[in-house]
């Protein structure tokens, strides 16, 4: 830490509670050495400390800025203090580089314990040594401002300062707040800078509260009323003004939440005020592209943002301002589907009743017209078909339809949300291609929907490919690979996620650093989930895949195929849109270690020791090598314990007398070649 590193008391060469003798004594020193060109060593360079280079000005400098009293208990809360025996222990084992020894010493007078006349001191020195740590900071922070709250401040102040000066004890927690604050900047997220203060007491906590709050509260507040003139020169771009105005103070907003609370009253008013803003961009998108005859489907891009201010609302009157505006929408959305509806139903009814009326006059015809009762002539059932087929003007119907099923209310169409209405009229355009007689505009109209990729509705935030277990395993054991994939989800919606072998899985093949090794089969996987509005998802697809691998897995980014399940289409069959492809950015190469298991280890290692004992037949061996191959063997016995199955342990046996076969064997072959020699 800065504060501590280059603390005008370490540059200057002394403890915080220096003496007017000491003072005057690294006066000298310092002075004598600079005249000769020599660099000023100080016995408080502490090996915890980085090494820092002196110059006359700095250490001028050093003793100006320890003058005053407020200054010096404000730099001696950064130092250390010798006040007794304990702290002249300590730092005499900080000197020699024995830190342990030192803490050990602080510890056992602070820890548990509350501020003394004995210890006010211990608590400051082991609070500066635990600054110097990123991973004790937090302790550091905790037995400094418990120093400050103590009743015996006072008695460290009168040991670095003089015995006159008094000092506000809130006044100096919030100065050491913000020293402490500087020097976490740009190192810390807000998040974790709040982290490190957690143990504080209410005071502390609300200082930084704000702290913490009023720079993002300002901020929010000033992109709002930017917002607003941006909004008011130009309604067209309401939508993307409100989008980019959620984006841009979301964090700020959640660190507002996480800090006050809803119930704050600081947030409730800048978050309503946020919500009003972003609603009011909906409200003028909406209004804006619907006066220009948009094509475009402003009535979705309008609720979304609703949506969004949905999301942030705190207040009643802003809520409710809220559902309005949602209503409003959804039955201008109702009312464009309903149309729709009315209209495929007017073409229908008119066909069935004019249809109705020409089998109505077939049989009052069959009835009335004797030679048709006699038989002596029939009916053209083909030519009384074709008058029901073209029963209605399908020309002037399929001018109606091009009329109102334009690009625009096809576009709203596949992207309506309304499923009972969205079934009704679906059905009634399926009824519509099967029975017009001019089917080449209905049919491009139907291509034209199923065209239109679905909407996507979650973002992936980031994906990782895992092993089910946390642990290295078996290769013959090989189950599962896990992809987790952290999603922001939008809408409800059921997502159907399909893992293809045929995609980038087949690389995993390829990256194997051993060419012998044999391929793995990835099957296909096929996982459907419902998914809700949040923050933060975590959908695992399952993907299967059969063993036959000895050694690291090397896992590349994938190719994921997202399947959107519409409830109802115009062509039967999943709707296909594939993701782009996600770098796995932590993946754990330790949990794809797969390890050869003991009954394998077992079979490879009886074949070896079966080859070496063929060997033995084949060559003039002393009986120390045979000894050793038996020895060997029985090694080899040992992992049989592995083995929990009966079979398995009669195969081993089984392989046991083979080898004990061929030991008898290769003596007799030994001797053989023995008498051979002699003759």
């Amino acid at each position: 830490m800065e504060l501590i590193q280059n603390n005008p008391y370490r540059i200057a060469g002394i403890l915080s509670n220096f003496t007017e003798r000491e003072l005057q004594k690294q006066k000298a020193k310092t002075r004598a050495y600079s005249k000769v060109g020599k660099e000023t060593k100080s016995e408080y360079d502490f090996q915890i400390l980085d090494n820092i280079t002196r110059t006359e000005e700095s250490i001028n400098k050093a003793f100006s800025h320890i003058q005053q009293n407020q200054d010096k208990v404000n730099f001696a809360l950064f130092w250390f203090l010798n006040a007794n025996p304990f702290d002249n222990a300590a730092i005499a084992y900080l000197k020699k580089g024995n830190e342990d020894k030192a803490v050990e010493i602080w510890e056992k007078v602070t820890l548990n314990k509350e501020v003394n006349s004995k210890n006010f001191s211990a608590f400051n020195n082991l609070g500066t040594y635990k600054l110097l740590s990123q991973d004790h900071i937090k302790q550091g922070i905790e037995a400094k401002i418990k120093l400050i709250e103590s009743d015996y401040f006072e008695n460290f102040v009168h040991s670095v300062a003089d015995k006159t000066f008094t000092i506000d004890n809130e006044k100096q927690i919030e100065i050491l707040v913000d020293e402490l604050l500087m020097q976490f900047k740009n190192q810390y997220s807000s998040s974790e800078t709040l982290q490190l203060f957690s143990n504080c007491n209410g005071s502390t906590q609300k200082y930084l509260s704000k702290k913490f709050t009023e720079e993002p509260i300002h901020e929010i507040e000033s992109k709002i009323e930017i917002n607003k003139k941006k909004r008011k020169g130009n309604r067209s771009g309401a939508y993307e003004f409100g989008s980019r105005l959620f984006t841009n103070t979301k964090e700020n907003l959640s660190l507002l939440k996480s800090i006050l609370g809803t119930n704050d009253l600081k947030y409730k008013a800048v978050a309503d005020q946020l919500a009003n803003e972003i609603l009011q961009c909906g409200i003028d998108y909406f209004n804006e592209s619907k006066k220009n005859n948009s094509i475009v489907n402003y009535l979705e891009s309008a609720k979304k943002l609703i949506k969004l201010a949905d999301s942030i609302k705190v207040g009643k009157l802003t809520e409710e301002r809220i559902q309005d505006s949602l209503t409003s929408i959804e039955e201008l959305e109702d009312s464009e589907i309903k149309q729709l509806i009315q209209l495929f139903h007017s073409i229908k009814n008119a066909f069935r009743t004019n249809g109705d009326l020409i089998l109505l006059n077939v049989n009052k015809l069959i009835s009335e017209d004797i030679d048709l009762k006699a038989g002596k002539k029939g009916l053209n059932i083909k030519a009384i078909n074709e008058n029901i087929e073209n029963c209605i003007d399908w020309e002037k119907a399929n001018n109606l339809v091009i009329d109102a099923l334009d690009e625009k209310k096809i576009f709203n169409l596949k992207y309506n949300t309304k499923k009972k209405l969205k079934d009704e009229l679906i059905g009634l355009i399926k009824w519509y291609e099967r029975c017009s007689q001019v089917k080449s505009d209905i049919s491009d109209i139907i291509e034209k929907y199923n065209n239109l990729k679905p909407k996507i509705p979650f973002q992936i935030l980031s994906s990782e490919i895992i092993n089910i277990y946390n642990n290295p395993f078996y290769y013959k054991y090989l189950d599962d690979i896990k992809i987790v994939l952290k999603l922001e989800v939008f809408e409800s919606s059921i997502i159907d996620f399909n893992v293809n072998k045929k995609t980038k899985f087949d690389l995993l093949n390829k990256l194997l650093e051993d060419a012998d090794l044999p391929k793995i089969n990835i099957y296909d996987s096929h996982s459907s989930y419902d998914l809700s509005p949040a923050p933060v998802d975590n959908v695992k697809v399952y993907n299967r895949a059969k063993n036959n691998l000895k050694y690291k897995l090397k896992i590349p980014g994938t190719e994921i195929k997202y399947y959107h399940k519409e409830s109802i289409k115009l062509n039967e069959g999943l709707t296909e849109v594939v993701l782009p492809c996600y770098k796995c950015n932590k993946i754990n190469e330790n949990m794809f270690e797969v390890i050869e298991a003991p009954s394998a280890k077992i079979r490879r290692e009886l074949l070896v020791a079966e080859d070496d004992l063929e060997l033995i037949n084949q060559a003039d061996f002393f009986a120390t090598e045979i000894e050793s191959a038996e020895k060997g063997m029985n090694v080899i016995k040992i992992f049989k314990f592995f083995r929990p199955k009966a079979e398995k342990i009669a195969q081993i046996k089984s392989q046991q007398n083979k080898i004990e076969q061929l030991i008898e064997k290769s003596k007799k072959e030994k001797k053989k070649n023995s008498r051979g020699k002699d003759l």
